[in-house]
């Protein structure tokens, strides 16, 4: 019997455009395709890409922000409710000791702070950020200016020709494979 064979590393393609619109197609011709594993990235957010790429999906962003505010509410509540009991002060006309009504601002306040908080953790954390261990062909400068780019970090070796093709055919000005993704600033230090 023999070993399975290893699995064969990915290949890294790139296609580098000028235009959102050629973009949109190559993201498109993609889809219909069948392929995965690619990312998108463009000089600035928007929305045309996020519709192409996510089908509409909402971002995964909100299940952090609703589970924030309901800790935080949770826990303004316990932080005055807690408080009061611990240290009652004199309790005129029979009124209880754990009052919602007066605890509201509090409340509020802590459903806010701990709603941000949690927004902005999930925010980083599905961004990718920081982006310590960013593949190399990720790392375009070109991309922060002017151009958008589509990249395949481990594309599959068998599709690197259809892709490639695909790619170059949707209008890219620049489709580049393997170590030649990796782009290095011309006269950097």
């Amino acid at each position: 019997m023999s070993a399975p064979a290893p699995a064969a590393p990915g290949v890294r393609i790139k296609a580098v455009y000028n235009h959102l619109d050629l973009l949109l197609t190559g993201v498109d011709r993609l889809k219909r395709a069948g392929f995965t594993g690619w990312q998108v990235q463009a000089p600035c957010p928007r929305h045309e890409i996020e519709e192409a790429v996510y089908e509409g999906r909402p971002s995964p962003v909100r299940w952090w922000t609703l589970t924030g505010a309901i800790v935080g509410l949770t826990t303004g509540f316990l932080l005055t409710s807690l408080t009061h009991a611990q240290w009652p002060m004199i309790n005129p006309g029979g009124k209880p000791t754990v009052a919602i009504v007066p605890f509201a601002v509090i409340m509020f306040e802590c459903t806010i702070l701990f709603g941000s908080l949690a927004t902005f953790l999930g925010m980083i954390l599905h961004c990718g950020l920081p982006s310590f261990f960013l593949d190399k062909a990720l790392q375009d400068p070109r991309v922060t200016d002017e151009s958008f780019t589509i990249v395949f970090t481990r594309a599959n070796p068998a599709d690197e020709g259809r892709i490639t093709e695909l790619l170059q055919k949707s209008g890219a000005v620049e489709v580049t494979t393997g170590d030649d993704t990796v782009y290095e600033v011309p006269n950097a230090v």
